[in-house]
């Protein structure tokens, strides 16, 4: 069989197993989608069954309608499915002024979804057939080359405050549960790390998210105060699978900050500008640990009024730049456009550094976890700057389908972020399609270049090809 053959042979099966061992959907819907409603006012059957229809009715399309659901501000620019989100992304909150309208199979089945605390997730199993024996890094999540494999299970226990309403103070909270081969993507020093600092072990646990969100109307037009562990957040792409236009992730991903501790807050000044400033304790390190320092957050988000233009602007983790476990000083920028109701472009950009990095010519040994720069001969640490951007153009076909084109370029210039200086690229195309609202399957061809060394599996190559897919179960 041709690796193209078992490459679909391997998705079926992974289908199989997981259909077979009872993994049921979530109903990741808006509002405006069918499925995106209570079974009934009355539920019937026990547990199982009801979890059984819920999936059922979502496949077969005769989940009930509900009407739309309250919203304050501009109406969404996005259908959401097929892509991950309606709205234009800002990260550290909610989208203030949209209601939580998300559910899911599990919450429904066990209370029929009555409860404002929601416990759903997803499974992702992945493939991918690659050119690179060894490794496709720097290419993320498929890391490991010619695989099948977990890439999360994820569960997430959440109440989300109501930030419709502008009478009173409301709060909400998050704790997740991962584990895959992904770990190795949000790892956080401090949090669970020696599985991957100190063993390198392809599957790992992380408590990716665990933060708690107040929200208060009366300051501007509503502000949410997050505190505790968050995603890193500028940026179109998210460690969370489902929160992405496709399976593998950017160069530019691949190598800046995943989490953050600390505090942040969000505030709405009117419909179309918001802006956020807090403090961490650095990039990807918990505050008590020796690598923690106090660093700035802070973005600005403006929408056009006619919600076809969206630019979010932040400076990420600022303090004095010392070399420190990821202590990446990142200025980033990220323009969303809607060219029609079915075309839509994203296209971020950004700057990072670190300054006084071990070289690995010179006798100081890096943190472990990190790569020293390549400095000049004569120096012991030195500046490692780097710089990528990315854009997606993205086609819906229908509430079910949509197509994506990436391309993408990182200049790591001292290779601190990789390992090997120089200049990458990549392009990949992959094809988007919904079961219902409830599971994913996103196919993918992409194809990597390194400009200036072998970079690709383990230093030996300077092209990579792969095809790859995953399959999201939500529950």
């Amino acid at each position: 069989m041709s690796w193209m053959g078992k490459l679909r042979a391997g998705r079926v099966q992974a289908l199989g197993l997981l259909l077979a061992f009872g993994f049921v959907p979530m109903a990741w819907a808006q509002a405006s989608s069918p499925s995106a409603s209570a079974e009934s006012a009355t539920p019937q059957g026990n547990v199982f069954d009801r979890w059984m229809r819920f999936y059922q009715q979502d496949w077969s399309g005769t989940a009930p309608a509900s009407p739309a659901a309250p919203r304050r501000g501009l109406p969404q620019p996005l259908d959401s499915p097929p892509f991950p989100s309606p709205d234009w992304s800002y990260g550290g909150s909610p989208t203030i002024g949209e209601a939580d309208t998300n559910t899911y199979p599990l919450q429904t089945a066990i209370n029929n979804a009555s409860s404002r605390t929601k416990v759903y997730g997803w499974v992702e199993p992945t493939l991918n057939g690659s050119t690179s024996a060894h490794r496709n890094y720097p290419e993320t999540n498929d890391i490991y080359s010619n695989r099948l494999e977990l890439g999360q299970v994820v569960v997430y226990v959440e109440r989300l405050p109501d930030e419709v309403q502008q009478k009173h103070v409301d709060f909400g909270y998050h704790l997740t549960a991962f584990f895959g081969t992904d770990y190795r993507s949000t790892t956080n020093k401090g949090y669970l790390s020696s599985q991957l600092l100190d063993h390198d072990r392809q599957y790992g646990f992380d408590p990716v998210l665990e933060y708690v969100d107040i929200y208060f109307p009366h300051v501007a037009q509503g502000m949410n105060l997050r505190v505790g562990r968050f995603i890193s957040i500028p940026g179109i792409e998210a460690q969370l699978t489902p929160n992405n236009y496709m399976f593998s992730h950017s160069l530019l991903y691949a190598v800046d900050p995943f989490t953050d501790t600390g505090v942040l807050a969000t505030i709405q000044m009117s419909n179309t500008l918001t802006v956020q400033a807090g403090v961490s304790a650095s990039h990807d390190v918990a505050p008590w640990t020796a690598d923690a320092k106090p660093s700035f957050m802070g973005c600005v988000s403006k929408t056009t009024e006619s919600n076809n233009d969206n630019v979010y602007l932040c400076a990420n983790g600022i303090n004095d730049g010392t070399y420190a476990f990821n202590n990446i000083q990142m200025y980033d920028g990220t323009w969303y456009h809607r060219f029609s109701k079915t075309w839509h472009m994203a296209t971020e950009s950004y700057g990072m550094y670190q300054r006084n990095v071990p070289s690995v010519h010179g006798m100081l040994t890096p943190e472990k976890g990190t790569n020293g720069a390549n400095c000049h001969l004569r120096l012991q640490t030195c500046l490692a700057p780097e710089w990528a951007a990315v854009n997606y153009i993205n086609h819906e076909f229908s509430v079910h389908d949509y197509i994506s084109l990436r391309s993408d370029f990182l200049n790591d210039k001292k290779g601190q972020r990789t390992g090997y200086a120089g200049r990458y690229s990549e392009a990949t195309i992959s094809y988007n399609h919904w079961f219902g609202s409830t599971v994913q399957l996103r196919p993918e061809i992409r194809f990597d270049h390194a400009w200036d060394r072998l970079s690709y599996d383990n230093g030996t190559r300077r092209n990579q090809f792969t095809a790859a897919t995953d399959v999201v179960y939500h529950f």
